[in-house]
């Protein structure tokens, strides 16, 4: 997922990401691919709601452009359908199915993280089955 990212110019400026030794390995293995980026660990993340998913991104300095997050199911799923209000393909993709390691992209013209929030567009969804060629994941 993140040598996708990586493939389409998307490099985070900083990642927020649970305190569970299962998404440091994941992060562990993002930075590789996708470069230098400042690192939040955050145990509030862990198995968070959407609704601290959301606390966490308003929070975020303005001064930051891009911005990931590695958590958890069902939250993750949650703050993504939440945020999304397309019609699009990756919007009703999006809803069917948000597997692990899911990914979805979000872009916003807002001045703050937290008025974004409101303001959120859907990029992109994907899943390692899509970038694996196999939508049975």
């Amino acid at each position: 997922m993140a040598a996708w990212l990586a493939g389409r110019g998307w490099r985070p400026a900083l990642i927020l990401c649970s305190a569970a030794v299962r998404t440091q390995q994941t992060l562990a293995r993002a930075r590789e691919i996708l470069g230098p980026a400042r690192i939040q660990i955050e145990r509030s993340l862990y198995l968070a709601s959407a609704q601290t998913l959301r606390r966490s991104i308003a929070g975020i300095d303005d001064a930051v452009a891009r911005a990931m997050i590695i958590g958890h199911n069902p939250g993750l799923e949650d703050l993504a359908r939440g945020l999304d209000h397309g019609t699009g393909e990756a919007s009703l993709r999006l809803q069917l199915k948000f597997p692990t390691a899911a990914m979805a992209w979000f872009r916003t013209d807002a001045d703050r993280w937290r008025d974004g929030l409101d303001t959120a567009e859907l990029v992109e969804f994907m899943t390692p089955g899509d970038i694996a060629g196999d939508d049975q994941d």
